[in-house]
Order: structure tokens, then C-alpha cells, then sequence
């Protein structure tokens, strides 16, 4: 029945939300191509200054979260990213205009700072206009502008660096995103009741439903006492082994296949994509099931361990047999990205609106914190040991880790009340 309710809410705000978060991403996920592609002999990068800039992003990302989701949560999600968008797009772009390592790493931490507050706004945003029952999907539909946006820019960062050069992909990249804020301002509302495309029934009826789900979940004193609570503490440190494999995978995949014997960079390109075929796939299903039963433990911890183990396969399988070890990857990737949705909402189902904000934003900063760790140490390994065996090992530990924790922390139905009281 919920789901009927102002069917439009789904064309109107899911692919807006779906392209900016799209544009984000390619500005990250890019310089994995470049690194491969030229840029490191160009301006004279050594394999450790390589993965100190790959991680960079991370650590500007890491420290702005809680500020940016607290102004999302309590003033204007809408406002912070129209300004987001702009600066990312002009960093972005300037980054394929930079002259020494210098400019490099200033670019590249800046940039994460810019897009901190991107996720966690989009999510509170989402939870505006979405009821439990929808949430995994809409958060899905939102994270899926990550695979879908690294399967269709590693084609085109392929071709764009074998066409014109790395400079001229950074630039071509990332200018998009200065236009499309002024896009964004025009078509996003940020609730309900705001929409003049909804009819005042269907506002109403909406922000009824949102308003009864809240008086379910007791407040939080504030911040304080949510973010000391354990179960707080434990999602972060889930996400935080989650990202470090994500990140390894997603920042050095490019580089892992182009040291295969005879690849090029445009094929390099095509098969990097083709994880984040599988990954669509994935989240699609997990979310889907996710949000008809409610229950979304059994839909992170497996998938988080399936990753681990095709990490491992592909050490033990080694280089002897790069297709063999290529599918695992693919299997690593698609199974990586499925739990996004689920997660997601399992967090806005456990905390109360007065503190989610925060809550998110502390640990999505945890999860970039493990983003930055896993895109430097990946990048470590693959350079001190001239291959990639132990950066497979590091993804698979890390994982596992982060499947043991969801089995822990994240309840099913008939205990998440109790998860609730605990962070009384």
C-alpha cells in the first residue's frame, strides 16, 4: 500500500539524486585510470607518492563528514550540495591542469573535503521522502550512481586517455558537474511538502507515514550518548573494514589488469567495468529482498563474505591463470557493492531523526577513514612486492572482519527493538 503513495516521488527525485551522486564518483574514481595511464611518468610519481595521492581523497573526505551531515540533518541538504557540486566539478577539472606533486596533493585532498558531506546528505535526504518500507531500494537506487558510473567511465577514461591524455579526461570529467548543480537546484525539493508536483493528499499521506515511523523509534539525548552507544561504535568499525576491500578494489583494479602481459589501456578499460555489471545486478536484488522482508542482516553479511573468499581465491590462484583470477574479482566486486542498500537503511531504521544525521556522518567518516587506509595500502603492497597477492590477502582479512560485525550488530526484525534501547 505504501508503496502506491505518490508513485511520482520515484521519477521525480531518485534520478536526480542517481546522476549527482554519479558525478561525484567519477571524480574520485578516476585517477585509478590516470595513474595507469600516463600521469605518474608525467610528472614524475613514485610508487608510494602514487598511493598517497590515490588515498588523499580519503582523508579530506574523512575529517568534514559529521559538520556536513549536521547542516544536511538540521538546515539544507539541497544548499550543501549545489556548493558541493560546483567545487568538486572546478577540483576536479583543475586537476588535470596541475604542473607538480605538489598542486597534486592539495587538489586531491580539497577534493575530498568538497564531496565530505555528499553521502550522508543524499541519505538523510532520501530518508525526507522515502518510508521504511522503501528505503533500501531508494538508498540503492542512489549508491548504484557509484558501479554504474565506474562501469561506463572506464570505457570512456580508456578511450579518453588513449584519444587526448590524462589532463584532458580530468578536465572533460569533471566540468560536468558545475553545470549540472544549477540543474540540481531547480528540480530537487528537500521534503514533501515542499513539492508542488505532489498533490496536497499525497504530501500529507507521505509525511504522515514519515512522521509515525519516528514516533517508533525513541530520541536520543543527543549526539553524545548516540555516538558512545555500541552499537553505534560497531557500525562504524563495519564499515570501516568494508571500505578498506572496497576502496583497494575499486582505486587499483585498473592497475592490477593493465599488469597483465598485453593489455592495453582501452582494454584495460573495458574489462574494469564489467565487476560493476555484476555489482548493478546485485544491489538491485538485495535491496528489493531487503525492503519485502525487512530484514537486512541476511542481506549484508553474506555478500561480504563471498567477497572475502574470491580475494582469497585469487591469491591462492595467483598469476598463473589471469582469467580464472579476473572472475573472482568480478565475483569480489558485485559482491562488495550489494549490501549498500540494505545497511543504509539499516541504520535509518535503528537511529532516531534527532541524531541520524550525526550518525551517518560519523560513520560514513569511518568508512572513508578505512577507504583511505585500503587505496594506500593497496597501493603499498602492490608496489613493495611487485605484485598483488598480498593486497588480495588484505581486502579478504578486512571483509571478513566486516561480515563477522554485521552478524553481530546489525539485528534482525524481532530484535531490533532491543537494539533500539540499547542506545538509551
Amino acid at each position: 500500500m505504501q508503496q502506491k503513495i505518490a508513485p511520482s516521488r520515484w521519477y521525480r527525485i531518485i534520478p536526480i539524486v542517481f546522476i549527482t551522486y554519479s558525478l561525484a564518483y567519477l571524480d574520485r574514481a578516476n585517477f585509478g585510470f590516470a595513474a595507469a595511464g600516463g600521469m605518474a611518468e608525467d610528472l614524475n610519481i613514485t610508487p608510494a607518492i602514487s598511493s598517497l595521492l590515490g588515498s588523499l581523497f580519503f582523508l579530506g573526505y574523512f575529517f568534514f563528514q559529521i559538520p556536513g551531515a549536521h547542516y544536511a540533518a538540521h538546515k539544507s541538504a539541497k544548499k550543501l550540495i549545489f556548493w558541493s557540486l560546483i567545487l568538486w566539478g572546478a577540483l576536479a577539472a583543475a586537476t588535470g591542469m596541475v604542473s607538480n606533486v605538489n598542486m597534486l596533493i592539495v587538489i586531491r585532498f580539497m577534493l575530498g573535503v568538497v564531496e565530505s558531506a555528499v553521502m550522508p546528505a543524499m541519505l538523510i535526504l532520501l530518508s525526507q521522502w522515502f518510508t521504511k518500507t522503501e528505503r533500501s531500494r531508494a538508498n540503492t537506487f542512489l549508491i548504484l550512481g557509484n558501479p554504474a558510473t565506474v562501469l561506463w567511465m572506464s570505457v570512456l577514461s580508456g578511450y579518453l586517455i588513449h584519444a587526448l591524455g590524462w589532463r584532458w579526461m580530468f578536465i572533460i570529467q569533471g566540468l560536468p558537474a558545475v553545470v549540472w548543480a544549477f540543474i540540481w537546484w531547480r528540480l530537487i525539493d528537500e521534503k514533501p511538502s515542499e513539492a508542488a508536483w505532489l498533490s496536497p493528499q499525497e504530501r500529507e499521506v507521505v509525511e504522515k507515514q514519515l512522521q509515525e515511523e519516528q514516533q517508533q523509534i525513541k530520541p536520543v539525548k543527543n549526539y553524545a550518548v548516540a555516538f558512545k552507544s555500541k552499537t553505534v561504535i560497531l557500525l562504524c568499525l563495519q564499515y570501516l573494514f568494508w571500505s578498506m576491500g572496497l576502496y583497494g578494489f575499486v582505486m587499483w583494479l585498473p592497475s592490477i589488469i593493465k599488469a597483465a602481459p598485453d593489455m592495453d589501456i582501452v582494454i584495460t578499460g573495458w574489462l574494469a567495468a564489467v565487476p560493476y555489471i555484476l555489482a548493478i545486478i546485485t544491489m538491485l536484488v538485495a535491496s528489493y529482498a531487503s525492503d519485502k522482508t525487512l530484514n537486512r542482516k541476511i542481506f549484508i553479511w553474506p555478500f561480504l563474505l563471498v567477497g572475502a573468499l574470491a580475494f582469497y581465491g585469487s591469491y591462492l590462484i595467483g598469476t598463473g591463470n589471469f582469467w580464472l583470477s579476473f572472475s573472482l574479482l568480478v565475483l569480489a566486486g558485485g559482491a562488495m557493492y550489494a549490501p549498500y542498500g540494505p545497511f543504509f537503511a539499516a541504520i535509518t531504521d535503528i537511529l532516531p531523526k534527532n541524531v541520524v544525521g550525526g550518525a551517518l556522518g560519523l560513520i560514513n567518516s569511518m568508512g572513508a577513514l578505512g577507504s583511505f587506509g585500503g587505496a594506500y595500502i593497496v597501493g603499498y603492497l602492490n608496489g613493495v612486492t611487485n605484485g598483488f597477492g598480498a593486497s588480495y590477502i588484505l581486502m579478504s582479512v578486512t571483509l571478513l572482519l566486516s561480515s563477522l560485525l554485521t552478524m553481530w550488530v546489525v539485528k534482525s526484525p524481532r530484535a531490533l527493538i532491543r537494539q533500539r534501547d540499547d542506545l538509551l
